[in-house]
């Protein structure tokens, strides 16, 4: 790992973002692919939970069971597959390699039952990469005395059919009073490219707080999400591209405004990414969808590995 100077500190506490190049060696990111594998290898995906990925802020949860499923999936692994992926009978059009968009939790949509723990939780190598000490050493340079993991996801953005991820604050989805604990850690296990769909930032927009959320509420007796609030227009033309090699990490704030393109390259573009909070002086909503769970409530980020 490079040495993180104070200067890039500050710059990411302007800019709400920071990229780190070779923050992991080739050889760690090629360990947690190979897990991955073996997670989907050993993957069995019922009928019913084979729905696609949408990230577009204008579509809700669909039906009941998916809402429950999505709002119980804090302390799980779950599978979720890009579009086009599946017949009108639900049979795979694709290798199941091939059609995953994500594993872990989700922030947008439903995420599916698996019999696993949540990556960062229980299975091991996410969970050493996670608790590394070097993970530990940046974010005490930030400034992060008592954070908590309270999330993990492993992105795998596929050739051709990686969905775009359209511009969001994550701090909408993961709220904390006040804002500004919230911190995104986001690994690029391959080359991440403006061609294969590398972030793309807003520079200084964690300064603006937010104007949306999505919040837990009741349908009768059914527990489900909805928005409150409005989203803002974004000027596309302010979004810089942040492309970064592989094992590089970027540094992401809660609050800046955030999106990658569709991958119509060859390559794919898998990610390992969690997010800390810092819990000292800290209150975790209690609306959002997000809640630790007797089985798992969300571990400190300084314990042993």
């Amino acid at each position: 790992m490079a040495f993180v100077t104070q200067e890039q500190i500050s710059q990411f506490h302007k800019d709400g973002f920071l990229a780190l190049e070779e923050f992991f060696t080739s050889e760690e990111c090629d360990a947690m692919q190979a897990q991955i594998r073996k997670i989907i290898a050993e993957m069995d995906v019922p009928p019913q939970c084979r729905t696609e990925f949408s990230t577009k802020h204008d579509e809700q949860l669909q039906a009941q069971g998916s809402a429950e499923y999505f709002l119980t999936s804090g302390d799980k692994i779950r599978f979720f597959f890009e579009k086009g992926v599946f017949d009108e009978e639900g049979e795979f059009l694709v290798s199941k390699d091939k059609s995953i968009n994500k594993i872990g939790h989700g922030k947008y949509e439903q995420w599916w039952l698996s019999q696993r723990g949540a990556l960062h939780a229980s299975d091991g190598v996410f969970k050493q990469v996670t608790h590394s000490s070097k993970v530990q050493a940046l974010a005490r340079k930030i400034g992060l005395e008592n954070p908590v993991v309270v999330q993990s996801m492993y992105i795998f953005k596929q050739p051709h059919i990686g969905g775009e991820v359209t511009p969001h604050q994550d701090s909408t989805f993961l709220h904390t009073e006040p804002l500004g604990r919230l911190v995104g850690l986001w690994i690029a296990l391959e080359n991440a490219t403006k061609e294969n769909g590398c972030l793309w930032f807003l520079p200084g927009s964690h300064t603006s707080g937010i104007t949306r959320r999505m919040v837990r509420t009741l349908q009768g007796t059914i527990l489900c999400t909805q928005f409150i609030g409005s989203e803002r227009e974004y000027d596309n033309s302010q979004f810089i591209p942040v492309p970064i090699g592989k094992g590089g990490l970027i540094l992401i704030h809660g609050e800046v405004v955030h999106k990658s393109e569709a991958n119509c390259s060859e390559a794919s573009r898998h990610v390992y990414t969690f997010h800390l909070m810092e819990t000292k002086e800290t209150v975790w909503s209690k609306d959002n969808w997000l809640q630790p769970t007797p089985e798992l409530p969300f571990p400190p980020l300084y314990m042993q590995n």
